[in-house]
């Protein structure tokens, strides 16, 4: 089920086979609750530190019943203006005490920003978002009709057909909050493919989210619960990079609470944790900044580039005490809360270290633990061995202080000096289910002639004028299981890359049988890459291939 493409895949076709031009923008989800401490400075910092990290704009997460956010969003705008950045506001209606957005709310916030400079705008429209809302479509009707914004909304509660419907169509294109994987698995892109398929029909935008981690502890608020993070940021980037939505999102910039934060750390910052009534601090000292070590590199590759490498580096995060080591705090990995099955937190956070490497050719990685060194592996090699490579080691029932290196020859490129791993690391005898992230880059550059790349198309390039071009033919690019389906599909524009070879292309979309609710995936042993997901949806469900969901 897992997607395990290169992270050089460059100048690929949409999954469905689609040669499009895309949008190729990336954004970040702000909670602008976190930050009534900020001052101009500090907001400054944070968009540089995005800029740094190639991130186009901060996604505005606003809920109701807090009357920081006012002074907060001012500032930020101030700050934007200064640092010739963008920011567009996304209305959560479900984090708010106050209860979800009122229409005249919407409007008064519009009125203030939608025109605003530092405001992003997609074809001259400003971009509105939400965290769900999906009970309040009506009211975008108008809020559409008076402001000519473009909307964007995450209704992920209703799926993507149920979503394209509210209204009468009222969203332009749709966000899913598909970022993590379910329960002891790893992330695949079903979901995406199901948005995919639905909103090519209308010529509707898809963005797609990405997500480092996820642990949560907040009884305030009723929840405790974790999703697999462990190989997720490097999954996720490869089914990006491989999908070419028109949008990403990552999930998030500062959500301290949830553990998906790649920003800095502020202590002032962190008020959460008491209103939450967390059992402790699971973010103090677990910095997360090495996730955006490699973003740059990421993020123009998905915009099109093949960016050229002057610098190698390591990145590489772990939970910082055995699992079995301390109380697991009453965490499940899953939660009933959203009506999925719920595990052990054990058996879906893996006791190993994580790493992954930027380098312009293979090397050897070993991972030292309390002394005891071993040999690693890459789990993932990127095409023509130039790019981001990733793997990891289980702890093995060692403990204390961690090193991990990357060398070639005999010559160390980078080393991580982590944190120990430790029993004595619970707090208030509780596991901390969040990670440490640490990363280092080579003290010596390679030369521009031993990493060549080419640039990235510059973002927001929404009106280029190419002509779409799909998939109208095509086999199996290697597991024979799989050729009728890929013959079938690839035949109706849909030719995900990693399982079938498009051989001839059209101008023309293709049209597809008659949708049916049929949710699929590969039988034991195939790796289908969304192909049973959507031939089981439109009517053609091989069960020697294929297993029903």
């Amino acid at each position: 089920m897992k997607l395990t493409g290169s992270l050089l895949a460059v100048g690929l076709s949409v999954l469905y086979g689609a040669c499009q031009v895309q949008a190729a923008a990336v954004f970040a989800h702000f909670i602008v609750g976190n930050a009534p401490n900020y001052n101009l400075d500090t907001w400054r910092r944070d968009m540089q530190l995005a800029q740094d990290a190639h991130i186009d704009a901060f996604a505005m997460n606003v809920a109701t019943g807090d009357a920081s956010i006012y002074n907060s969003l001012a500032l930020a705008f101030d700050a934007a203006r200064l640092q010739n950045f963008k920011l567009f506001l996304s209305f959560d209606y479900l984090g708010g005490s106050a209860g979800p957005w009122g229409k005249g709310q919407v409007l008064d916030l519009a009125s203030t920003y939608f025109a605003r400079g530092e405001y992003l705008k997609y074809n001259g429209k400003p971009l509105a978002s939400t965290f769900e809302g999906a009970d309040q479509a009506g009211d975008w009707v108008d809020i559409k009709r008076q402001t000519g914004c473009f909307f964007l909304p995450d209704w992920s509660s209703r799926g993507a057909r149920g979503a394209l419907d509210l209204q009468g169509g009222v969203a332009d294109g749709l966000f899913a909050w598909t970022a993590w994987p379910w329960g002891n698995r790893d992330m695949d892109s079903n979901t995406d493919a199901s948005y995919d398929e639905a909103l090519r029909g209308q010529n509707k935008p898809y963005m797609m989210a990405v997500s480092p981690w996820f642990y949560t502890n907040l009884p305030g608020w009723s929840k405790n619960w974790l999703w697999r993070g462990d190989d997720l940021w490097t999954d996720r980037w490869n089914q990006i990079i491989e999908h070419q939505p028109e949008f990403v999102e990552i999930i998030t910039w500062n959500d301290y609470g949830e553990s998906s934060h790649i920003s800095p750390l502020y202590d002032n910052a962190m008020g959460l944790f008491n209103y939450g009534k967390a059992p402790f601090n699971y973010a103090q000292d677990m910095p997360h900044d090495g996730w955006r070590q490699f973003l740059p590199f990421l993020i123009d590759t998905y915009k099109g580039a093949r960016p050229a490498i002057t610098k190698e580096g390591l990145t590489s995060w772990y939970r910082t005490s055995p699992a079995a080591a301390c109380s697991d705090g009453g965490t499940p990995g899953n939660t009933a809360s959203q009506m999925q099955l719920e595990f052990s937190a054990a058996q879906v956070s893996q006791d190993r270290v994580f790493y992954s490497a930027l380098l312009a050719s293979d090397a050897q990685v070993e991972v030292t633990i309390g002394g005891r060194t071993q040999a690693g592996s890459w789990k993932h090699r990127p095409d023509g061995g130039v790019g981001v490579y990733h793997g990891g080691v289980e702890f093995g029932g060692r403990t204390g202080d961690v090193v991990i290196r990357v060398f070639r020859g005999g010559s160390t490129i980078a080393q991580i000096n982590g944190r120990s791993v430790s029993p004595d690391n619970c707090r208030n005898g509780l596991t901390n289910w969040n990670a440490w992230v640490g990363s280092a880059m080579s003290s010596a550059s390679i030369p521009a002639a031993a990493a060549p790349g080419t640039p990235a198309k510059q973002p927001f390039r929404w009106n280029d004028g190419d002509v779409p071009q799909y998939c109208v033919e095509g086999h199996s690019s290697g597991d024979g299981r799989l050729d009728g389906l890929c013959r079938w599909s690839c035949g109706l524009g849909f030719c995900p890359i990693h399982a079938c070879t498009c051989t001839r292309q059209g101008t023309s979309q293709p049209s597809a049988p008659g949708w049916v609710n049929v949710p699929a995936t590969g039988a034991d042993g195939v790796s289908d890459f969304g192909l049973c997901d959507f031939a089981c949806h439109h009517g053609n469900c091989p069960g020697d291939v294929c297993r029903r969901l």
